[in-house]
């Protein structure tokens, strides 16, 4: 199998979306990511339907789901860690192995009919623990495949290809179920994730990668643990206010699937299929963002923070659409704007650490955004209990847009005075210096 290397020469600087592209390594990455995007889809598709075929019960299919995302809440910071003291490859390449042994033990007690919820929810937990390592080992050896000005790219093109494997995924689990069954389904994931584990080794980074194969020295000192990353993240201003907005916004918005369904089936009177429609706007401002995301070369939190306040103030009109058609209108936009800010923003939590602590600061971020999507829907649930679709849509929009306000006037209050102890000297040698964040 031939050897998928990179081009050396610099190429000149471009800002098309597809840029990251141009390098061999990255377009087998992206086959890769597509097929296995594809079986991850079809299982979540099929397993959903065998939890409820076992238990009968809607409750314990959310709770297998609850179980699988359990681990990245626990231990994310230690399989961000592992990362950072492994081979990037290696660490992908068993990870993604291990996946595949996981979901063909599964295929093997489905087809002989072994299976029940106890198994399932073991091996729910067991994929739920290798992904802690798995998914920042292959967000960060994707971004090694790519110069530092290309990673937004090579973050948009990744969303596209996981929006497409979805699709096929679905697609797919339907006609394996119908033509082969259920353990087929599994089996199929297994594949896709052997046939990513097989292309691993033949990928090269491209020159100015800010990370190669090997871990830098200093991550083999004994005394190296989760401690160093979680510190990075705390005194890094502009993480702590990275993770504030998308903390808030992932809790008072993005859930449209919970507030937009209601607001459509309640107060504008639609039905299964006018949610549908408002369901493929979404997915269509989603492509679309992602693509515009791709353009980006230097993507900054302050730039994130503007996006997630301007989709605040959509969902704010929105809430208050006197109809569906204002709301379709709406949607795309909003659909556009929390894309290409998901997209600067995830290029900026992988660029922003240096090389050696970035799995790390990929576990901190794994474990907060596990309690985000966790605590997320209950508590706008409750907030639509208590204020209707409609309030807690305008309630959520201002809140959102008053925090990341209120954040940019307090930040901009201090630059004076970062300015002024510049001036003063007070930059000396072993003393941190106050710059404001950006």
């Amino acid at each position: 199998m031939p050897t998928f290397t990179s081009p050396s020469p610099a190429l000149p600087a471009s800002r098309s979306p597809w840029r990251s592209l141009r390098y061999r390594s990255m377009r087998w990455w992206s086959v890769a990511n597509f097929v296995s995007n594809a079986g991850t889809w079809m299982q979540l598709t099929v397993q959903n339907l065998l939890v409820l075929q076992i238990t009968g019960s809607a409750a314990a299919t959310g709770l297998s789901m609850s179980v699988q995302a359990a681990p990245a809440l626990l231990i994310s910071v230690l399989g961000g860690a592992a990362v950072d003291r492994w081979p990037r490859k290696l660490t992908a390449a068993v990870s993604q192995a291990v996946l595949g042994a996981i979901a063909f033990t599964t295929a093997v007690l489905v087809a002989l009919d072994l299976i029940d919820m106890t198994s399932l929810m073991v091996l729910a937990a067991l994929t739920g623990v290798v992904a802690t390592v798995d998914n920042p080992a292959c967000a960060l050896l994707g971004n090694d495949l790519v110069p530092a000005e290309d990673v937004p790219s090579a973050i948009g093109v990744g969303a596209l290809v996981h929006q497409a494997g979805r699709l096929v995924g679905a697609a797919l689990a339907g006609v394996a179920v119908g033509f082969l069954g259920t353990s087929a389904a599994y089996f199929g994931n297994g594949l896709s994730f052997l046939f990513v584990a097989s292309v691993i080794p033949f990928l090269r980074p491209a020159a100015g990668a800010g990370r190669q194969d090997a871990p830098a020295p200093e991550d083999t000192a004994p005394g190296l643990t989760v401690r160093e990353g979680l510190a990075y993240f705390v005194r890094r201003p502009r993480l702590v206010a990275l993770a504030g907005v998308t903390g808030i916004s992932s809790v008072f918005g993005r859930n449209y699937g919970l507030t937009l369904a209601v607001l459509v089936t309640g107060p504008l009177a639609g039905g299964a299929g006018s949610f549908g429609t408002v369901s493929t706007v979404l997915a269509v401002g989603g492509i679309l963002g992602a693509v515009l995301g791709a353009r980006l070369r230097k993507p900054s939190v302050r730039l994130v923070g503007a996006l997630a306040a301007a989709g605040a103030l959509l969902q704010v009109v929105a809430g208050l659409s006197p109809s569906l058609a204002v709301l379709i209108a709406l949607v795309l936009p909003m659909a556009v704007v929390e894309s290409v800010s998901d997209t600067a923003g995830t290029a900026v939590l992988q660029t922003d650490p240096p090389p050696h602590l970035r799995g790390r600061v990929l576990g901190v971020w794994g474990s907060i955004g596990t309690v985000w999507g966790l605590g997320g829907p209950p508590a706008l649930g409750l907030l639509m209990e208590l204020a209707g679709p409609r309030g807690a849509l305008v309630t959520g929009g201002l809140l959102i847009a008053g925090a990341i306000g209120a954040g940019s006037l307090l930040r901009r209050r201090r630059a004076p005075a970062a300015v002024v102890l510049r001036k003063e000297g007070h930059d000396t040698p072993g003393r941190p210096v106050l710059t404001p964040a950006a």
